[in-house]
Formats: structure tokens, C-alpha cells, sequence
């Protein structure tokens, strides 16, 4: 990255400074220059011949500058010429990229920082001393957001992230897999789910409109202290695991609205297994058509309320009434009755949970 960054900036002086200009790394080979032909060139003997102790050393017909903590394994800018202006020019720009550099790498270390804390590869005694080292903030408000992507995009999901949130001194973008990408986002006190709904939104919508691409976002708990970014990551991740079971309609998924179907998905499956062999005697759910479990989903959508029910699914309050009796007959529940719903909606959940796991292996 930083060797892009140095390009880049020759690039914009080139006109400038009228002359070939460019940096050495630490074993003479030229990592940056203004003429694109001697990338990768080495310059002999420079690195063992320029004398650290002065503020310019001319060699040949250019005039080279080391800067860095440790100049002799550190990088070399050369300026084309032997002049004054020569080395005014070479100063002046390892100036430039001594100050780029070490912001880049306060950038980087940051970076890897928030890493290893979502990570767990930090002693939680460790990340204070290390975030007063690095001036990062602990204590201001944070939440992890997952995005789970394809792998069939054309563009590089990370990079469409980087440009949506470019505050990267309040933001944090970091690769966990090949599809999956976490957002490490300072937010404002008080922030609300509907406030990350609409950052999930602008995720979605993004990747979506411009790039053609589905994906889902999973989201973490806000947490005050930089310690706990940890359990909003592993909240982030378990939403988009539970979402993918109960909630596959979504794209967008809270840990903190998850309800039910998070004390399900802990649930041991020996559990559930025993759960639904009492509500349903000898695997009457396996007995349900597609419509009959349409009709289901749409009672329970509608309150248990028969006409609404009828409305909806446009057919006779008659005929809703005979498809309830028919699930009552099958399953020995009444859905009609509140415990009974309860149950029974309580067992349709265990039962895309257990599928779920069965699918797994």
C-alpha cells in the first residue's frame, strides 16, 4: 500500500518538479519513479555508498536523500542532477514521504489494532496499554456489522466498503474470509437499530444498484468499550447464522431482535428432537402440504384473526375454517387457541431449526 501511496504522489509532482525523481527501499531497488521505465531498476552500490550523516549525497548524476528511524534499512529518495535545486527537491520530498509513511503505518497499526481485539488474538489486560500507545480512543461508542457477500461479484467487496466509509480514523474495515467482511463502526451515543438498519441499507443498496452483487449484514450490539468489540463481532456473525435459518427473507439482521429464535438456535438438537416428538405424534408435521403450511404462516401473520386470514389468502372464511380443522385433526392442536398457536409456531421454528443442522452434514 505505501509503495502506491509514494507512486501516486511522484505522479502529481512530476510536472513540478521537472526532473526524474523516484525512491529506493532498503536494497537500492527503485519501488517508486516518475519515469515508469526504471521501476524495479536497482541502483549499485548506492544504499553501501551514501552517507547517512549529511544531508544529501551525490552520486553519478543524481542526488539521493535517506530518511527514516533507521536511515541505512530504510527507503532513498533521488532527485535527477547535482545542483542546488537538486537537493532542495530531494529534502523537500523525503519530508513529504517520512510523514506519509509514518501516517500510513499509524493507519496500519490501528488497523491490525481493532484485528486482534474482534479477533481475540489480544489479552484484554494488553488492549488498553496498546490503544494508549497507538492515541486510539477505548471508551467511545462501537458496533461490528458483518457483511456476508458473494463470491460471483467483479469487484472486490472489501474496496466497495473502504469507499462507502472512508473515515479511516473512525472506521474500520477488515477481511475475515473470502465473503465475509466486518465493519468495525464508531457511532454516536444513543444510536438506535432503525440508525444501523439504515447503514445495513446503504450496504445492501450499494452492492445491489451499482455492482449487481447480493448481500446480507449482520449485526452486533453497540458496546462503550473497545474491549467488548469481541462478543459485537461473534453478535454480528451469530445474527447472520440465525438469520440464515429463521429469517432467510432478510437481508439485514440484529443480534438485539432476534427473540425467540436465538434461545432456539442454543437449544442442544437431542432437545428439540424429544420437543417435537411430544407436540407432534408420529411425525404429523411431515404431513402438512405447502398450502396447508401457507395457510399457517399467514394465520399467524394476521393474529390468529380467521377473516383477516381469509383476505389475505382470498378464499372463503368457510374454507379456512375446513383447512384449520384438518391441521387440529392432523396434529391434535388448535391453532385457533393461543396456547395452542404458541406451541405450534413455538415447533415450526425447532423444526427449520433441526433441518437446518440435518442440511449441515
Amino acid at each position: 500500500m505505501a509503495n502506491r501511496v509514494f507512486q501516486s504522489i511522484i505522479h502529481q509532482m512530476k510536472n513540478t518538479i521537472d526532473r526524474v525523481c523516484g525512491m529506493l527501499d532498503e536494497t537500492g531497488t527503485v519501488i517508486a519513479c516518475s519515469e515508469l521505465t526504471m521501476m524495479g531498476h536497482t541502483h549499485d552500490n548506492v544504499i553501501n555508498t551514501i552517507d547517512h550523516t549529511k544531508d544529501t549525497t551525490v552520486i553519478g548524476n543524481f542526488t539521493y536523500k535517506s530518511f527514516g528511524a533507521s536511515p541505512a534499512l530504510d527507503y532513498v529518495v533521488f532527485i535527477e542532477g547535482t545542483d542546488e535545486s537538486a537537493a532542495n527537491y530531494a529534502k523537500i520530498l523525503a519530508i513529504v514521504f517520512s510523514n506519509m509513511r509514518s501516517h500510513l503505518e499509524e493507519k496500519f497499526d490501528k488497523l491490525n489494532f481493532v484485528k486482534n481485539i474482534i479477533f481475540d488474538n489480544i489479552l484484554p489486560g494488553d488492549i488498553y496499554v496498546k490503544a494508549k500507545e497507538l492515541m486510539f480512543t477505548p471508551d467511545t461508542p462501537r458496533v461490528v456489522l458483518l457483511v456476508k457477500t458473494s463470491n460471483d461479484s467483479y469487484v472486490s467487496a472489501f474496496e466497495i466498503l473502504q469507499t462507502l466509509f472512508p473515515e479511516k480514523n473512525r472506521d474500520f474495515v477488515i477481511n475475515v474470509n473470502e465473503t465475509d467482511i466486518a465493519l468495525v463502526k464508531e457511532v454516536k451515543p444513543g444510536t438506535s437499530y432503525k440508525d444501523l438498519e439504515k447503514v445495513g441499507r446503504q450496504i445492501i443498496d450499494t452492492f445491489s444498484s451499482e455492482y449487481y452483487s447480493k448481500s446480507y449484514v449482520g449485526i452486533g450490539t453497540v458496546v462503550g468499550s473497545i474491549k467488548d468489540l469481541a462478543r459485537s463481532f461473534k453478535e454480528a456473525q451469530i445474527a447472520l447464522e440465525i438469520g440464515k435459518v429463521f429469517e432467510n427473507d432478510k437481508y439485514i439482521v440484529s443480534y438485539d431482535h432476534l427473540g425467540i429464535s436465538r434461545l432456539i438456535y442454543q437449544l442442544p438438537t437431542t432437545l428439540c428432537e424429544m420437543f417435537m416428538n411430544e407436540v407432534f405424534k408420529e411425525n404429523s408435521i411431515f404431513a402438512l402440504d405447502n398450502e396447508t403450511l401457507l395457510t399457517i404462516d399467514k394465520f399467524f401473520e394476521n393474529n390468529l384473526n380467521v377473516s383477516e386470514t381469509a383476505r389475505k389468502l382470498f378464499v372463503h372464511r368457510n374454507t379456512l375454517v375446513y383447512r384449520l380443522e384438518k391441521i387440529k385433526k392432523l396434529t391434535g392442536l388448535d391453532i385457533r387457541e393461543f396456547d395452542n398457536a404458541i406451541t405450534f409456531k413455538f415447533a415450526l421454528m425447532v423444526n427449520r431449526y433441526l433441518v437446518n443442522n440435518t442440511n449441515k452434514f
